[in-house]
């Protein structure tokens, strides 16, 4: 019997690997759900998945969940600032609990990505190849929902606004990560890997057309120079510190950052990545 773990299985990209694991016929009693909330997992406690409670900031309860654990789908934190801290946790309980295979999800071209996102993950990188475990480098470039969330200010403003020039962005939906994911997860080789992992790319203003023709809105993309774009953002009430952080988002955009080829995560669905039109007709159409 092998036991597979997903942690931060109540988040959007866990609980869907959760089910992709399900759904690849792996027996529901061999799955772990690692999670803070375990009434929000209620659904996959009932179909038979082991729900275990921990906090990436407490490493007993990491170390207690991730014993038996074969083989581990490490979905990083999400909060900034404290990845560096709380990864350290995770694979440390990893190296005390015997796992054999960590699948992490990292970022696209973590070694080169200039935002501030991509120093955790080098940082959990670096531990990773250090730690003796075979580990998979899952570099996810962008989600399809990051923009869909937003379709609310979308159409209330008519545009989508931005500094990324003709930047391209490899975006997929949450889906087509998840499967991927446990695809690596359960392969036997090779040992270890990285991925550059990212949907077919676009740019800014090809978004806004078919967005804008899925929805029955119209958008059109306004594109900024980088200051005009901060200047907007501190006017719209942020601080310097996150008008600053979104502003270095739209500068690799422009830099072509998030622009990776979709062969790896064609290679781990075993079908093409889901195209920009269907995964927002799927998701907002």
């Amino acid at each position: 019997m092998t036991t597979s773990a997903v942690t931060g299985a109540t988040g959007h990209l866990g609980r869907l690997a959760v089910s992709a694991l399900l759904d690849r016929g792996v027996p529901a009693g061999d799955v772990v759900a690692v999670v803070r909330d375990p009434a929000k997992v209620a659904d996959l406690a009932a179909r038979g998945v082991q729900v275990r409670v921990a906090d990436y900031g407490d490493p007993a309860a990491v170390k207690a969940a991730l014993t038996g654990v074969d083989r581990l789908l490490f979905v990083s934190g999400s909060e900034a600032g404290q990845r560096e801290a709380q990864h350290r946790t995770v694979v440390e309980a990893a190296q005390a609990t015997g796992v054999r295979r960590i699948a992490y999800t990292s970022i696209a071209r973590a070694d080169t990505n200039s935002t501030p996102l991509a120093v955790e993950h080098r940082f959990t990188e670096e531990l990773l190849r250090a730690s003796g475990i075979d580990s998979v480098l899952l570099r996810n470039s962008w989600y399809v929902e990051n923009y869909t969330a937003q379709l609310p200010q979308y159409r209330a403003t008519g545009a989508i606004v931005g500094a990324a020039g003709e930047g391209r962005v490899a975006a997929a939906p949450r889906a087509d990560y998840a499967e991927a994911a446990v695809a690596a997860l359960l392969a036997d080789s090779p040992a270890s890997a990285t991925y550059e992992l990212g949907g077919p790319a676009f740019t800014m203003s090809e978004l806004a057309a078919v967005l804008g023709d899925v929805t029955g809105t119209d958008l059109a993309y306004r594109d900024l120079s980088p200051a005009d774009f901060e200047a907007g953002l501190l006017a719209a009430g942020l601080d310097q510190g996150t008008a600053g952080f979104v502003l270095a988002l739209e500068l690799a955009t422009a830099a072509g950052e998030l622009d990776v080829p979709a062969t790896d995560l064609e290679r781990l669905l075993g079908r093409p990545a889901t195209d920009l039109r269907t995964a927002l007709t799927t998701l907002v159409g």
